[in-house]
């Protein structure tokens, strides 16, 4: 029983942990229990003791399970939340439900706030940024010339480099792409400031 009992607590901290890796936060109890096939009072009792031996740490929240993996991942990453996808050709809305997070190392970033959001479409391509590549961005409402943005229009946000038309008093969205033209608008949002892109080499 002890063997048995060992094993179950061993499985629990494993999905645990994996379902931080891929998705940046615990499971609830009743993933857990569906998951390995076991009883919800069942995964609870387990919780608590393993909770009582130190094995873990847990607030009894829906998603409350701190393991020791997960304390040392926070400690060295930030947990960045994607929060929809983005047109790179032409403009759509940018919902603000965040899907995910993804654990990002803290000295990779920064200061500030951050999100990502995947690219769509193939107009940043000439600035490295292809179809479905995660995009992190600074949170900020200004941007200096030249610098790649997430511009809010009205309710629509697109991803593209940044410039001022002084001549026209417009603001002017380069797409990095030599089929693309350039969009000009009276005033537009900054919600953010690219500064660095996740890809696929394969």
């Amino acid at each position: 029983m002890r063997s048995k009992s060992l094993d179950l607590m061993n499985r629990i901290i494993d999905f645990v942990d994996k379902e931080y890796a891929s998705k940046g936060r615990a499971p609830t109890l009743t993933e857990i229990a569906e998951t390995l096939h076991i009883a919800k009072s069942t995964a609870s009792v387990y919780i608590a003791d393993m909770a009582e031996k130190g094995m873990i740490k847990s607030n009894f929240g829906s998603r409350g399970i701190i393991t020791k993996k997960m304390m040392k991942t926070r400690q060295e990453t930030k947990q960045v939340p994607v929060v929809g996808s983005i047109a790179c050709g032409v403009p759509i809305f940018a919902e603000e439900n965040i899907e995910r997070y993804i654990p990002i190392p803290k000295d990779f970033l920064g200061n500030g706030n951050y999100f990502i959001l995947q690219a769509q479409g193939n107009s940043m391509i000439n600035a490295g940024i292809s179809d479905g590549d995660y995009v992190i961005v600074r949170q900020q409402d200004t941007a200096e010339i030249g610098q790649i943005v997430v511009a809010l229009i009205g309710e629509e946000a697109t991803l593209k480099r940044y410039y001022i038309d002084r001549e026209n008093k417009k603001v002017r969205l380069h797409p990095e792409n030599n089929r693309m033209k350039d969009m000009y608008y009276d005033s537009i949002i900054i919600q953010g400031v690219a500064i660095k892109v996740i890809k696929d080499l394969i």
